[in-house]
């Protein structure tokens, strides 16, 4: 669990200061596994801002026609069309769950009723069966209440209204309070975690098999989705 909340902490950090920290609020629009870039020592980076927007500091929404990739989209923005850093927290909420799951954010090879992992990810929670689709890694690890703690924090990101999300600043103090208290209290190196064929990857999600998708419905005119079908497991 270790390189995975190391991931987790820093990519919410960089996204806690886009948000609140420049003189104007960065809001990303765009935050999935593909989008994290990691280097040799897993640090993590945010990248590609091609569809992120400014807004004011005095300002807390924009309208703004949608635009995202299918899975990550926060299910308010997408209905509205009112843009906020609450939509990034959604995002984000759907990195953590793959993060705990290794499974893509959203696959038609699945049951219907399960193709949003956003969704399948909130069930499991509220139904007390998030070990059926925890990774394995993660189940063999044992660290539960370390597990518990991020999971009800995923939960709380992936909330349908914006308003009862955390802020990205909440959130990445809350990943490194449980990165703290985690910290492999038996002295073992993070590293450890993955075999040798998991430390060259560049990054979260896999661009090999993306396809793009056009919407259209009461979001506004078409808007190109593009859909990771594929994301490798940290």
């Amino acid at each position: 669990m270790g390189i995975r909340l190391k991931i987790a902490a820093e990519t919410a950090g960089a996204l806690a200061y886009l948000h609140s920290s420049t003189f104007m609020q960065i809001i990303h629009r765009d935050v999935k596994a593909m989008n994290i870039l990691l280097d040799e020592n897993y640090t993590a980076k945010v990248s590609d801002f091609g569809a992120s927007v400014l807004i004011p500091l005095d300002q807390t929404q924009i309208v703004t026609f949608v635009e995202g990739t299918l899975g990550y989209l926060d299910p308010a923005y997408l209905q509205s069309n009112q843009l906020t850093e609450k939509s990034d927290v959604y995002s984000f909420g759907v990195v953590l769950a793959e993060l705990m799951t290794s499974k893509v954010a959203f696959s038609y090879d699945r049951p219907e009723s399960e193709r949003s992992l956003a969704r399948m990810f909130v069930c499991a929670v509220e139904e007390e069966r998030l070990n059926h689709i925890l990774d394995g890694d993660i189940v063999s690890e044992g660290n539960i209440e370390t597990v518990r703690n991020v999971a009800r924090l995923a939960k709380r990101c992936l909330k349908l209204k914006g308003e009862e999300r955390p802020t990205m600043r909440e959130v990445a103090t809350e990943l490194e309070g449980m990165r703290i208290m985690a910290n492999h209290p038996q002295g073992t190196n993070a590293d450890d975690d993955l075999g040798p064929e998991d430390q060259t990857s560049l990054s979260l999600g896999s661009p090999s098999n993306a396809s793009d998708d056009d919407v259209r419905g009461d979001c506004g005119p078409c808007t190109t989705i593009t859909t990771a079908t594929t994301s490798r497991s940290i």
